[in-house]
């Protein structure tokens, strides 16, 4: 079925190409392109529980670089970290190791290297570069798991983020959206498949695509997206044992 599914999406791709070429440039040369997060890439959050941290690495792609907020400690890491402490009563150290554009095959040498601290989560966030440069399924998941055996080595709990659902992005027309949703579908349905088959927690994207929770750009998530992403997501990281109160 998967197989099935991936050749009807390439069939209605190659359908609506004249039309969707022309959208996707138009899109490239008039989006509004914002900057990564600045200030410090790492914190520490809680520490008025005292005792030793949980030590979060969070390795990814825009949303872990922070682009739509102007500080890491309101981007996805900084926010994660300190859900987690208020939830699991207990410091977090934190680090954001994230690269604007990069797809998860292009992680694995760029990003990787980077990350040979001890910690005791991963938080792989990769998708919608993957979509948007099409990159092949059998890539994809190589790459998915290649990211993660090399935390698995050092010992550490790994967990993923669903692939955001890229339909909702309104900086996209929504023709493009839609095909684009779809093709991240199963990307997403790749992923599940291989945080199952690995017992690697999984973790749904719970975020309503309101302006609100989304940046000037109409693509990344605003600070307050990235809070009500960051809540949903310490609850699930709890839920599926990748993280432990003292």
């Amino acid at each position: 079925m998967s197989r099935r599914a991936s050749l009807g999406w390439w069939l209605q791709f190659i359908a609506l190409l004249p039309v969707l070429l022309p959208q996707a440039l138009h899109t490239r040369r008039t989006a509004l392109r914002l900057p990564p997060a600045g200030g410090p890439q790492h914190g520490l959050a809680g520490a008025e529980w005292g005792g030793a941290p949980l030590r979060l690495l969070l390795l990814g792609e825009s949303t872990v670089a922070g682009v739509g907020v102007e500080v890491q400690q309101v981007a996805l890491s900084g926010q994660l970290a300190e859900s987690l402490a208020q939830q699991l009563q207990r410091p977090v150290q934190w680090r954001a190791l994230g690269l604007n554009g990069v797809t998860a095959i292009e992680a694995c040498e760029q990003l990787l290297p980077q990350a040979s601290e001890a910690v005791d989560l991963a938080l792989l966030v990769f998708g919608v570069n993957d979509t948007t440069h099409f990159s092949a399924r059998r890539a994809w998941q190589r790459a998915l798991s290649e990211l993660a055996e090399h935390f698995v080595r050092q010992s550490a709990q790994v967990a993923f983020t669903a692939v955001p659902p890229i339909q909702h992005f309104t900086a996209l027309p929504p023709l493009l959206r839609r095909v684009l949703g779809a093709r991240a579908r199963l990307l997403d349905g790749d992923l599940q498949q291989l945080a199952e088959a690995r017992e690697h927690a999984y973790c749904a994207l719970d975020l309503q695509f309101a302006d609100e929770y989304l940046a000037a750009d109409g693509y990344h998530p605003s600070a307050r997206g990235y809070a009500v992403w960051a809540q949903a997501l310490a609850a699930r990281l709890e839920q599926a044992g990748a993280v432990t109160r003292r």
